[in-house]
């Protein structure tokens, strides 16, 4: 399957991405990359991190790693103003950092609870907080939150992450009018079941598999560029029409 879309709207346009340095997040980095715009991304796994960013360099794309605990929020905006320094201001935010560790609901303590909040969407919050006025002095700014289908399905063994994801969305209908006044968008993007080296190695046994394809309409698993692409075309000024929404790219599951 190959793409080729390229818009005009992203080439040296300044982009952050938050969790770039494995799964759908790298694919982010790299197709923001290849459509020359300024690329800072946060991880705290530094050496695929550092991987990727040497990788994507050598294709001479401008992308830049930063090593960001993202539940430290002063981290998290450090971090900004070091990405507005090395790469201007920024004007199209991706929040795609999470971790989708498996819980029993039985097991969940406060202290469990809290810091699966503030890794999966807490910082979303703080990092919409501290680049919007880049967006607002630029006068326009795309911001994507990714979400999850795990909200609209009820994922099993995981119900403090669905309820974050489910928030992620919340996120976006309480900011949508807040920040189109400043002609700044904001959407969400609930991605299936993306095959990435995590998925494969974690959970993508025989039997899952086959119920997938029971309950999915596109007979073929999903990868991480398919949801990569997506998010560059509502970055990018080809959709400057759509703020507020939930985008679901699932292989129709949901």
């Amino acid at each position: 399957m190959k793409f080729g879309a390229i818009y005009p709207s992203l080439k040296n346009r300044s982009v952050l991405v938050t969790g770039g340095g494995s799964g759908i997040g790298e694919s982010i980095v790299e197709e923001f990359g290849r459509q020359g715009a300024k690329v800072t991304f946060f991880d705290i796994l530094d050496k695929p991190s550092k991987a990727l960013e040497a990788r994507l360099t050598r294709k001479k794309y401008k992308v830049h790693f930063e090593h960001v605990d993202l539940t430290d929020i002063e981290a998290l905006r450090a971090g900004v103003a070091k990405a507005r320094k090395l790469q201007g201001p920024i004007t199209v935010l991706v929040n795609n950092a999470a971790n989708d560790q498996r819980h029993k609901w039985e097991d969940v303590t406060p202290e469990y609870f809290d810091e699966r909040i503030n890794l999966n969407l807490r910082h979303q919050f703080f990092a919409i907080q501290a680049v919007v006025p880049d967006m607002q002095k630029a006068g326009y700014g795309s911001i994507v939150n990714m979400s999850s289908g795990s909200w609209m399905v009820g994922s099993r063994d995981m119900p403090i992450y669905v309820a974050s994801k489910a928030g992620i969305y919340g996120l976006v209908r309480g900011m949508a009018r807040e920040l189109g006044r400043m002609n700044i968008r904001i959407n969400a993007v609930s991605p299936g079941w993306i095959m990435t080296e995590r998925q494969r190695r974690l959970w993508s046994t025989p039997e899952a598999l086959e119920q997938l394809m029971k309950d999915q309409c596109l007979q073929r698993t999903l990868e991480p560029a398919e949801i990569a692409r997506a998010i560059l075309f509502l970055a990018s000024d080809e959709s400057s029409a759509a703020t507020n929404q939930n985008f679901v790219f699932d292989g129709g599951w949901h």
